[in-house]
């Protein structure tokens, strides 16, 4: 029916629509790995996805916005791994599982990671979408210390300010091990993990 034809073009045109933005960001993503934020252009970046600038502007309006964009699609994944660890019932295996899905991603995104931290202060999109993020593993947190019997509350010894305490705890330590080698995060995690087990008394 010729009343279907514009449904399939606008479809079709979504689809490498959504082929140049994953293009864009992988790009973008590699450029901060050579370079650095400072170093990368947005006519890297285009040439990069094999696109002309003017192409490029028409999905982000700086480099600003495409490292942004890029933030945004790295804690999605982070978060999408990560969920389901407070939904688990043992809160051994909960930890354990939260840190190796943290290992994974810093392994594959550290550089991304702590691009974000860096930028946090001055960027307020990304400071946004960075202290959102902090704010859903930090409910994760206190959940898993509240099934560990913590109990539930804002005091020092009590489970909402530990998770808060934890989560950043976490972010530091994985930012200045990614720095160095894949055996420093394995590290990080394991010491990580080794607190968080101690703070949600599972260990002694």
């Amino acid at each position: 029916m010729p009343g279907h034809h514009p449904a399939r073009g606008r479809r079709t045109t979504e689809r490498k629509g959504d082929v140049r933005e994953r293009a864009i960001l992988d790009t973008c993503e590699a450029l901060l790995e050579q370079k650095g934020y400072d170093a990368v252009t947005v006519g890297d970046i285009a040439q990069g996805a094999g696109i002309t600038r003017g192409a490029l502007y028409f999905y982000y309006g700086s480099k600003q916005e495409v490292v942004t964009a890029l933030v945004a699609r790295t804690v999605e994944h982070l978060w999408e791994r990560s969920r389901i660890t407070a939904q688990t019932d043992e809160p051994r295996r909960a930890i354990t599982a939260a840190m190796q899905r943290t290992v994974e991603l810093w392994n594959e995104h550290g550089l991304v990671m702590r691009t974000a931290i860096d930028l946090s202060l001055t960027v307020p999109e990304i400071g946004q979408l960075w202290n959102h993020t902090a704010d859903l593993f930090i409910a994760a947190i206190t959940a898993v210390l509240e099934r560990a019997g913590i109990q539930p509350g804002t005091a020092p010894d009590q489970a909402s300010a530990m998770a808060r305490a934890l989560c950043w705890m976490i972010e530091r330590t994985f930012y200045h091990a990614s720095q160095e080698s894949r055996e420093k995060l394995q590290d990080a995690s394991a010491t990580c993990e080794l607190i968080w087990l101690t703070s949600a008394g599972l260990i002694t």
